[in-house]
């Protein structure tokens, strides 16, 4: 297996996108990823495009994209793994490289889920899992899915609300000074803890939205990465992971197995302890404010029933004990599904770098950085650990 960086990167603004096609959102980040890398359409091998899809009229969005964009006739694929369906395509354009068969592969996540009717939003967005027992009959909705997790982990572990708020008012700040978030207004615990219910407990502050957007990143073998740029940010690992469509069958509501699984892949690949000292920085999977909560749990940032105390102290901000999505995450950067996993990695890239202007970027001393994506409620879950040294592999 041969090692594999990402070279270049790049995120069209996010947010209600009236004035872009969908293969105009996308090259948006295109663009800006190749001339991040410094290459061109041509050096190119392949080309992986993550989309939901459903709310868009294109029955081909791979290929309807990478016309616009001037990759056409590159091998390409759509791929879907839920809200996990941009590391899902990293994934896959990592495994490409790494087994030899293409040396530089462009992934593009890109969604305009604004524009999509209502009655898709319910059953796409709205409805996961096993569609048959869980919502046909009994009307689950995918915020109860979150508030069942929600509801027990408050219950079992004597967290608030206000924990939960604490998580969206951390985000709405470090989204306030993202030029590309979709909401770029602080927000306090009075607005949160006053905004109305969506799924008991969880308020529609402690949502993320329905957003337009696009991301792409450019990964290239070690040979191509060294002649393209002095600094290639390193994939040392990434652990993927499923979970059961039935919520009847989870094992518990207080945290998410296959997240737990997907860490403990990604750790070991990487040859990573899991100290979360270690880490500069993380960006994880915010669509609730629980979602967060549980994920501080599962990668071992904190004990069994301790994440809601790291909300608490405010150990997740820049300067606590691991800085936890300073790009304002999904609550407040946005949630355009198929983009969401790979504007992380791009996040994460630009972060080990030092390009992130102003108060936003994180005190880089260790070199490391990790993505953690969920699609579904843990039905899919896919952990990506990357770094400024290539290690040992």
């Amino acid at each position: 297996m041969r090692s594999v960086a990402v070279v270049g990167a790049g995120q069209s603004k996010f947010g209600r996108r009236n004035d872009a096609r969908l293969d105009e959102l996308a090259w948006e980040s295109v663009k800006q990823a190749m001339d991040d890398a410094g290459i061109v359409q041509n050096d190119i091998d392949s080309f992986v495009v993550s989309t939901v899809g459903g709310w868009s009229a294109e029955l081909l969005p791979a290929v309807f994209v990478g016309e616009y964009c001037g990759l056409e006739p590159k091998p390409t694929m759509r791929v879907e793994a839920a809200c996990a369906s941009g590391s899902a395509a990293i994934y896959q354009a990592y495994s490409s490289i790494a087994s030899g068969l293409a040396d530089v592969v462009a992934v593009v996540g890109v969604e305009k889920m604004t524009e999509s009717p209502t009655s898709v939003a319910v059953e796409l967005i709205g409805r996961a899992g096993n569609y048959f027992w869980e919502f046909e009959n009994f009307g689950m909705t995918f915020p109860g899915y979150y508030a069942l997790y929600a509801t027990a982990y408050l219950s079992k572990y004597g967290a608030t609300e206000k924990d939960l708020a604490e998580i969206a008012i951390k985000n709405h700040y470090y989204g306030s000074m993202n030029p590309k978030a979709q909401f770029q207004k602080k927000v306090n615990l009075d607005e949160v803890m006053s905004s109305k219910y969506v799924a008991w407990p969880l308020k529609l502050l402690d949502c993320s939205p329905i957003t337009d957007g696009s991301a792409a990143v450019i990964l290239a073998s070690e040979k191509m990465a060294r002649k393209l740029t002095k600094d290639p940010i390193w994939i040392r690992g990434i652990g993927a992971a499923s979970g059961t469509a039935n919520m009847s069958l989870r094992e518990d509501f207080v945290g998410l197995k296959a997240a737990r699984l997907a860490a403990k892949s990604a750790y070991q690949r990487a040859g990573f302890d899991g100290d979360p000292k270690k880490l500069d920085l993380a960006e994880v999977h915010d669509c609730f404010t629980i979602a967060e909560l549980l994920a501080y749990e599962d990668l071992g940032f904190s004990r069994k029933g301790g994440g809601f105390k790291m909300a608490r102290e405010g150990q997740t901000y820049k300067g606590g004990v691991l800085p936890v999505n300073l790009s304002g995450g999904l609550k407040a950067k946005g949630h355009p599904i198929g983009a969401t996993g790979v504007s992380m990695v791009g996040e994460v890239t630009r972060q080990l770098k030092s390009q992130i202007k102003g108060d936003r970027q994180a005190d880089i001393r260790n070199g490391w950085g990790l993505v953690h994506n969920i699609g579904g409620t843990g039905h899919y879950a896919y952990v990506t650990l990357l770094s400024q040294d290539k290690g040992g592999q």
